[in-house]
């Protein structure tokens, strides 16, 4: 659980990051994309994703523009990897974001969305702490900003992934699959910000 001190001081660190990018007219998006010519929904950016190999944690944003999703860019979809690079993924949850960098969500996936090695609930949120980005691409200041939020709303998240699993529990696919792999199961739970554009 995150303490009282380390939500604030997260929350600072997410104002800070997003305050130095706007001084040049930036922002976390802006940033992520900038080396993009011609963006492509689905595509995962930046190319090669980033992984801190000290930490194990490893992020890309796609966008479904235009959005699926009222109010919404794309998003960061967030992950770690314990063993290293070449060792088991495990998603922890996404991000989603406007055109103004402003989040509008927090979300977690089914299972055949991202197609990690499938974790239950208390063993991803043991891993939430392990979201730790300290790496100079696409930008510093873009990899503290996504670790902030992970911490500032580390509780939030830890709910999300029980609702996750409970939703997987209690979806019956009308032709018997297994639920991990029902594609009419995208979104397992998800938190919408109240100044999200929609």
């Amino acid at each position: 659980m995150t303490t009282p001190v380390e939500q604030e001081t997260a929350l600072k660190e997410i104002a800070f990051c997003e305050q130095v990018l706007a001084k040049s007219g930036l922002t976390v998006l802006s940033e992520t994309l900038r080396d993009v010519q011609q963006l492509v929904s689905w595509k995962n950016y930046p190319h090669g994703e980033v992984f801190d190999p000290a930490s194990g944690a490893q992020w890309f944003y796609h966008s479904h523009h235009p959005s699926t999703t009222d109010g919404e860019h794309g998003h960061f979809h967030c992950f770690v990897r314990p063993d290293g690079r070449e060792g088991p993924i495990h998603h922890l949850c996404a991000i989603g974001i406007d055109d103004h960098a402003r989040m509008t969500r927090l979300f977690t996936v089914n299972h055949w969305v991202v197609d990690d090695d499938w974790l239950t609930a208390e063993p991803t949120i043991e891993l939430l702490r392990g979201f730790d980005v300290h790496m100079p691409r696409p930008n510093y200041l873009v990899n503290r900003w996504i670790t902030a939020v992970l911490v500032a709303y580390e509780d939030l998240i830890t709910d999300l992934v029980r609702q996750r699993d409970i939703a997987i529990k209690a979806h019956s696919p009308v032709d018997g699959s297994e639920p991990k792999l029902c594609k009419f199961l995208e979104v397992t739970s998800e938190h919408r910000f109240q100044n999200a554009a929609i």
